[in-house]
């Protein structure tokens, strides 16, 4: 069950996109989000899908891995999408008892679905693609020039990291501590929601004390080592633009320039 969500973990493999310097995965996503924002037209949504595509094609990732972690949020998604729907006002288009589907609400919708969905998808990438270790440093450096007014930057890096790394440990402790609670006659498969509310306890108490565990553990084994911060600390690889990463930044503003005038130029449709 929960071997199935991907948020948060890294996919080993040699790609182009892997071998990209962290710093420019980390800005052409922020990019990426932003510019989904931005575009209103179905031309926009186009020129993203083919984007996402050509990134997901480079990055050797199989598509339906990435899609795997689209099921931890389908619920959310599908909650987003009948609210737009149906609260959306314009002209008429399906009426039934107190409810009206509108042509605006669909259009509304829709768009809010494959946007939702580019989102997740361009997330999902940044991480499948980074290592923890690397998105750190990346955001560390990112966001050095807030040091100047005193945001502690580095660790809100490694905070961020930590985070990250421990998504996949404690999902899979999650899957561990279900087994076993099944294995002594928990009911995590009912129908009730009453039922799968109270199934819920016996589960959460364990994996809650599990992450203080953890999480204790990790604290100790940083100040063991002599941990104070990120001031004069050096790093055994540290990040150096090479010529491919000039060509992927090119590449993000051609697809930024292309978002900005999809807004002004639309499909006949």
């Amino acid at each position: 069950m929960f071997k199935e969500i991907t948020i948060g973990q890294y996919y080993q493999t040699e790609s182009p996109i892997h071998r990209l310097d962290p710093r420019v995965k980390l800005i052409a996503t922020f990019a990426y989000i932003i510019s989904l924002f931005v575009v209103h037209s179905w031309t926009g949504y186009l020129i993203a899908a083919v984007a996402v595509a050509i990134v997901i094609a480079a990055s050797h990732v199989p598509f339906g891995y990435i899609m795997r972690g689209m099921k931890a949020v389908m619920m959310i998604l599908m909650i987003t999408v009948i609210f737009n729907l149906f609260l959306t006002e314009g002209r008429p288009l399906i009426h039934f008892w107190k409810l009206t589907i509108t042509y605006e609400g669909v259009d509304f919708a829709s768009k809010m679905a494959v946007r939702l969905i580019f989102l997740i998808i361009g997330s999902s990438l940044m991480t499948l693609t980074t290592t923890p270790n690397q998105l750190t440093d990346a955001l560390e450096d990112v966001l050095g020039p807030l040091k100047k007014i005193h945001v502690p930057v580095h660790e809100i890096s490694m905070m961020m990291s930590i985070a990250l790394r421990f998504i996949p440990i404690l999902m899979e402790e999650t899957d561990k501590i279900m087994k076993a609670q099944m294995a002594r006659g928990a009911d995590f498969e009912s129908k009730n929601l009453m039922k799968k509310i109270q199934s819920l306890v016996p589960l959460l108490v364990p994996l809650f004390i599990s992450a203080f565990r953890r999480a204790n553990d990790l604290a100790m084994a940083m100040e063991a080592r002599c941990y104070h911060g990120g001031e004069g600390r050096t790093k055994m690889k540290p990040l150096r633009y090479a010529a491919r990463d000039r060509i992927a930044y090119a590449l993000m503003f051609l697809y930024l320039g292309l978002s900005v005038v999809s807004r002004f130029v639309a499909l006949p449709f």
